[in-house]
């Protein structure tokens, strides 16, 4: 599997770098869309008070259920819920570049 991927960025490094720039850009954009889409998940009913919270309090939940739960609970709390969408976010951002660059190979 490493020796699949050492191979292919040593025959197309323009090629990863663009991968890793996608993936750079996605997560940071994910990351900068984080209280969003806390917002949005403490609207879809996540958290102790899903649905029924609105503006930073909405984010602030959303992020903490995402994180496993608030600090005091013993969850990552609103960090823990960034990382998991910042990360999410990234990986997105990977698989689609990386696969858009391997069809574009095979072609």
């Amino acid at each position: 599997m490493f020796g699949d991927l050492f191979d292919f960025v040593t025959e197309n490094p323009i090629k990863s770098i663009a991968i890793a720039a996608a993936t750079v850009a996605t997560g940071g954009a994910a990351l900068a869309a984080a209280p969003a889409i806390g917002a949005a998940a403490s609207a879809a009913g996540l958290g102790v008070a899903g649905g029924t919270l609105s503006g930073a309090a909405a984010s602030s939940a959303g992020l903490a259920a995402l994180g496993g739960g608030s600090l005091a609970s013993g969850g990552l709390g609103m960090a823990g819920g960034k990382a998991v969408v910042t990360g999410i976010g990234a990986a997105t951002g990977a698989i689609t570049s990386g696969t858009t660059a391997k069809i574009a190979a095979d072609d």
